[in-house]
């Protein structure tokens, strides 16, 4: 049985908050050093450093895949320090979508079953999965591919694919990892525009990059080194522009349980 996930919800709450956040590893390693951090439900952000700068432990905190170990990290209201495995693993089903460099879609499989995997764990039948992948593929505009499997498609359509499985579920938080690592250009451009297209219809999305240039053609800025943030183009004082009312899945993220915990570092 589930714990309870009455938490509380703030519904004017923002996306993501980081008070004082630190995360050390065991043998003193410091990957982030009181982090204060405050995303609008609604925005476009970039978190841009190099390599071991300490964005990708940004990342697994606020995907609520890892936990600080000094201040708080609260996503859309909630202490993901004070919620238990059943809350954090419904948070993320329901609120969050993931999109990573490489693509991990399962081989031989058609590219609307890749992307209704997304649901698996729903309870929705699969008749309606299938459905609900089919309308988040004609999200992308990859309607005239749902048949073909991803050795059938460009570097860029699997990376399309990958965002379709990610918001399949209408989450509110959407977070790419190095979404256009492994792209060519043209095609990169193209992941791009998917992702701003999201953002234009509400969603929140945080772009982790090590490309400067990348995040330079986003609407705010994080720079991130040596676990601190050094610059912020554009830290919001009060509720942003772009709050959009959600209903769905995403509405209410901490309700349900699912399965257990995941741990990423």
């Amino acid at each position: 049985m589930g714990e309870s996930a009455g938490t509380g919800e703030d519904a004017q709450a923002p996306a993501v908050e980081f008070d004082g956040v630190g995360r050390r590893y065991p043998g003193g390693v410091r990957a982030l050093d009181g982090v204060d951090l405050r995303v609008e439900r609604g925005e476009m952000v970039a978190i841009v450093g190099p390599s071991g700068s300490g964005k990708s432990t940004m990342l697994n905190l606020v995907g609520t895949l890892d936990a600080p170990t000094e201040g708080a990290v609260r996503v859309f209201g909630h202490d993901v320090g004070a919620l238990g495995d059943d809350q954090l693993s419904a948070l993320r089903a329901r609120s969050i979508g993931f999109v990573f460099q490489q693509f991990h879609l399962a081989p031989n499989v058609r590219a609307v079953d890749n992307v209704a995997e997304g649901l698996l764990y729903s309870g929705v039948p699969l008749r309606v999965r299938r459905a609900r992948a089919a309308e988040a593929l004609e999200r992308v505009g990859l309607a005239d591919r749902a048949g073909h499997r991803p050795h059938e498609l460009s570097g860029g359509q699997k990376q399309r694919v990958a965002i379709a499985r990610a918001v399949v579920g209408a989450p509110a938080l959407l977070l790419a990892d190095e979404p256009t690592g492994a792209l060519d250009t043209a095609s990169g451009v193209a992941v791009l525009e998917v992702l701003r297209e999201l953002h234009r219809e509400g969603v929140t999305v945080i772009v982790i990059t090590h490309d400067r240039e990348l995040a330079e053609g986003l609407p705010r800025r994080v720079e991130v080194r040596d676990g601190r943030v050094v610059a912020d183009s554009g830290a919001p004082t009060g509720p942003g522009p772009h709050t959009p009312a959600r209903t769905g899945p995403g509405a209410d993220p901490a309700t349900g349980a699912t399965a257990g915990r995941e741990v990423a570092r």
